[in-house]
């Protein structure tokens, strides 16, 4: 008789869910989601919650494998030597191999007065915080977004398309993942749209009060809504449970996701810091992650080595209100490419690219271990820099 193996998920996330679908190949595995709410958050919409045309939100029955239990809960220490998670509820729950998918949320704020006043958007709780807020201000109060990647543009844009006055204070550039071209059809939409975009070294934020920011070059701007997107933090539950983390607390672990302490322990998503080299903290990585944490948990039951991992990186899509957008193209190793789609077109790709994420959770529940990216389409180079960084001497062929 095969003997059961659990699996414990932390965290209902893109990651998560994937990985949790994935895990479910195998009859002899049973796979426990533990996630704090009892909705999938499509985190990727949050911008269009605070706007008002999107919540966010989708019911775990629409992209979760039927054969997957949820446990609504919040996990508060793992016990790696017992290899059981601890509950807030108090509970206990075991398990033999552990995916560590908690996912990221806002950075803690250094700036003065930022946590006190500011608004960040990283979480669904953040987003429903912030609307009713928006909302309640007069049509000609300003709102200053702080933070000028894509989360911050995003947001710029949405509430400038639904009339509101908005200033975006972009820190030293605006979207500097983008391609200089990308960039300039990101700005000209944005002028389209009358956000006010304040970049270069002066463009800092120092200092947020209730109804202001300073600025680095001195000036003190009205401000009647701050939403804050400067940066993202993880969770510390790793770092509490004692297990390795890098300095933003992601756990530490080696290129087939296995924690550096634990073979047991498996990471996925923005929470995971593979070969102290991790990943841009997104959708597209994410969606990737999950499933190879899930295939390096099904090699071990099996009895095989498991397989370093590979992505492959295909763009950064932003929204730039509901009727314009940018597709940045990328190379495999995610680096922004000269070429972008813009206006209406850039808009219709960005809006099939978030519907086709809840298409990818829903086919992976319904036939887990579908959809893998061909090898072709993977960073070949990330093993070359690895080497590097290690001074080996690399042979090629």
């Amino acid at each position: 008789m095969t003997e059961n193996t659990d699996v414990v998920v932390i965290g209902g996330g893109y990651a998560g869910v994937m990985a949790a679908n994935r895990l479910t190949r195998r009859g002899d595995v049973t796979v426990t989601l533990i996630n704090p709410r009892p909705a999938f958050v499509d985190r990727i919409r949050l911008h269009q919650l605070v706007g008002g045309s999107h919540e966010a939100v989708v019911d775990y029955a629409d992209v979760l494998a039927g054969g997957v239990r949820l446990v609504v809960d919040t996990v508060t220490r793992i016990r790696a030597f017992e290899r059981s998670v601890t509950l807030a509820s108090g509970a206990t729950v075991g398990y033999d191999y552990l995916i560590y998918a908690v996912g990221s949320g806002s950075a803690d704020p250094r700036v003065p007065g930022a946590a006190e006043f500011a608004y960040p958007i990283a979480t669904l709780e953040e987003a429903q915080r912030l609307r009713p807020v928006v909302d309640a201000a007069p049509a000609t109060a300003v709102v200053t977004v702080v933070g000028a990647g894509p989360t911050g543009i995003e947001v710029a844009a949405e509430l400038a398309e639904a009339g509101r006055s908005v200033r975006l204070v972009c820190g030293e550039v605006l979207g500097p993942y983008l391609h200089p071209r990308g960039r300039r059809s990101v700005a000209r939409r944005l002028a389209e749209l009358g956000v006010s975009v304040l970049d270069g070294p002066g463009a800092t934020v120092t200092a947020v009060t209730r109804d202001a920011v300073r600025l680095g070059d001195g000036r003190e701007l009205p401000s009647t809504v701050t939403v804050w997107t400067a940066g993202f933090g993880v969770p510390d539950l790793a770092g509490r449970s004692g297990l390795s983390t890098d300095a933003l607390g992601r756990l530490r672990t080696d290129e087939t996701l296995t924690s550096v302490d634990d073979v047991r322990i498996v990471a996925a998503g923005d929470s995971a810091a593979p070969s102290d080299l991790p990943f841009r903290m997104s959708c597209q990585a994410a969606v990737q992650l999950g499933p190879h944490a899930a295939d390096t948990v099904l090699s071990r039951i099996a009895g095989e080595e498991p397989a370093p991992l590979a992505l492959a990186f295909v763009a950064q899509c932003i929204s730039l209100g509901r009727r314009a957008g940018v597709f940045q193209l990328a190379h495999r190793n995610d680096v922004a490419m000269r070429f972008h789609i813009g206006g209406r077109l850039g808009a219709r790709i960005k809006e099939s690219i978030c519907a086709s994420v809840l298409w990818q959770l829903a086919y992976q529940a319904r036939k887990p271990g579908s959809l893998d990216f061909p090898a072709w389409a993977k960073d070949g180079r990330r093993r070359q820099v690895l080497r590097a960084r290690r001074g080996e001497t690399l042979v090629t062929g």
